[in-house]
C-alpha cells in the first residue's frame, strides 16, 4: 500500500514540479523538493499506523519527483541533443536499476536493522544530495529565460503537449517501453521461480543479467550518440527491444523453456535507458523554454502507464507466464510504432 502511495505521489509531482522549474529555476526547486523527500524519511521512520505512514509517503513521493524532472531539464540546458541524450542515458541507467534493486537493498536493511532503518537511509541519502547539489550543481536557467508561474499558462503548455502528435508519440514510445519493465517487475519473480523452477537464491543472477545489459547498452549509447544521432541510436534501441518481443513470444510458444525466455527478457530491460534518453533528448529538443513542463509530463505519463501495466499483469491469476510475456510484447510493438509513426517526425 505504501508503495501504491508513494508512486502516485512521484507521478503526479512531476506535474507541478516543472511549471516551478521553469518559474523559479532548476536549483531551488531541485533543493525544496529533495528537502521535503528527507523530512518525510524522517517522518516515515518516526510515525506509527499504516494509514499515516500512507500519507506520509505520497507526500515523500510528491517531493521526491522534484529530482527526475528538474534533472532532465537541467541536463537539457547544459547540453545539445546528442549530448543530452550521452549524458541522460547514464542518468536513465540509474534511474532504472533502482527501482531493480531496491527492493533487494530495503529487504537486507529491513532484515538486518529494522524497516525503519530504510528511511533513516534515505533521510541521510537526502541530506548528501542536498550537499552535493549546493557545491557543485550551478544554476542554468537565467532569470531572463525562465517563465511567469501562471495557471493558464501551464495549462496551455501542457495543452500545446497534449496536441503535438510527434511529443506525444516520443512520450508514448519511451513510456510503453518502460512500462514493459513494470511487467517484468510484477510477475519476474514468481514466472522464474514458481513456472519455471529457479531456485530463489539463483533469481538475483539471472535479475543481475538485466542490469549488466542496461550497463553495456548504456555504454554504447554514450559512445555512439554522438556519431550517428539521438534518431539512430533510438531506432537501433527499439529494432532490439521489439525483436526481444517478439522472441519472448516464440520463445513461449515453441515451449523452449527458461532459456526461450531469460535471454530476450535481458535484451528488453538492456535497451530501456537507451530508448529512455534518446527520446527525451529529441522531445526536450523541440520544447528548450518549457523544458521542465515537457519532462513533468513525460515522466508523469510514463509513471502513470507503467504503473497500470504493472496493475493489469497483477489483474491475472498466478498460474501461468502468459500475462507477463503478452504484455511485454505488446509494449515492445506498441513503443516502435508509436515512434515509427508519430515520433519520427521530431
Amino acid at each position: 500500500i505504501t508503495l501504491t502511495a508513494y508512486t502516485a505521489g512521484f507521478a503526479f509531482g512531476q506535474l507541478l514540479h516543472g511549471p516551478l522549474a521553469d518559474s523559479f529555476g532548476r536549483r531551488p526547486v531541485l533543493i525544496i523538493g529533495v528537502l521535503f523527500f528527507g523530512i518525510a524519511a524522517v517522518v516515515s521512520a518516526t510515525t506509527t499506523g499504516i494509514e499515516a505512514l500512507t500519507y506520509v509517503r505520497t507526500a515523500q513521493g510528491f517531493a521526491g519527483a522534484a529530482a527526475a524532472v528538474v534533472i532532465q531539464a537541467l541536463v537539457r540546458d547544459m547540453f545539445d541533443r546528442e549530448d543530452f541524450a550521452r549524458t541522460m542515458s547514464f542518468i536513465t541507467l540509474v534511474m532504472t536499476i533502482a527501482p531493480l534493486v531496491a527492493p533487494m537493498v530495503g529487504g537486507y536493511l529491513a532484515l538486518w536493522f529494522g524497516w525503519r532503518s530504510i528511511f533513516w537511509v534515505l533521510a541521510i541519502f537526502a541530506a548528501l544530495v542536498i550537499a552535493a547539489v549546493l557545491w557543485k550543481i550551478p544554476e542554468t536557467l537565467p532569470v531572463e529565460k525562465r517563465q511567469p508561474l501562471r495557471f493558464r499558462t501551464t495549462i496551455r503548455n501542457y495543452a500545446r503537449l497534449f496536441k503535438n502528435p510527434v511529443a506525444m508519440g516520443l512520450i508514448f514510445s519511451g513510456a510503453f517501453s518502460f512500462a514493459g519493465m513494470f511487467a517484468f517487475l510484477t510477475a519476474g519473480a514468481f514466472v522464474y521461480i514458481d513456472i519455471y523452477g529457479v531456485r530463489p537464491d539463483h533469481f538475483g543472477y539471472l535479475f543481475g543479467m538485466n542490469i549488466i545489459a542496461m550497463i553495456l547498452m548504456t555504454s554504447i549509447n554514450g559512445r555512439m550518440v554522438k556519431k550517428v544521432g539521438s534518431h539512430n541510436m533510438l531506432r537501433f534501441a527499439l529494432t532490439i527491444q521489439l525483436l526481444a518481443g517478439v522472441g519472448l513470444f516464440a520463445g513461449w510458444a515453441l515451449d523452449f523453456g527458461l532459456w526461450g525466455i531469460v535471454p530476450f527478457v535481458v535484451l528488453f530491460i538492456g535497451t530501456l535507458s537507451t530508448i529512455g534518453s534518446n527520446s527525451m533528448g529529441l522531445l526536450l529538443s523541440g520544447y528548450p523554454k518549457m523544458a521542465g513542463t515537457a519532462s513533468s509530463l513525460a515522466g508523469t505519463l510514463r509513471f502513470g502507464t507503467g504503473s497500470a501495466v504493472g496493475a493489469l499483469v497483477a489483474m491475472f491469476p498466478s498460474t501461468t507466464a502468459v500475462p507477463m510475456i503478452l504484455v511485454m510484447t505488446a509494449c515492445s510493438v506498441l513503443s516502435a510504432l508509436l515512434y515509427w509513426t508519430l515520433g519520427k517526425k521530431a
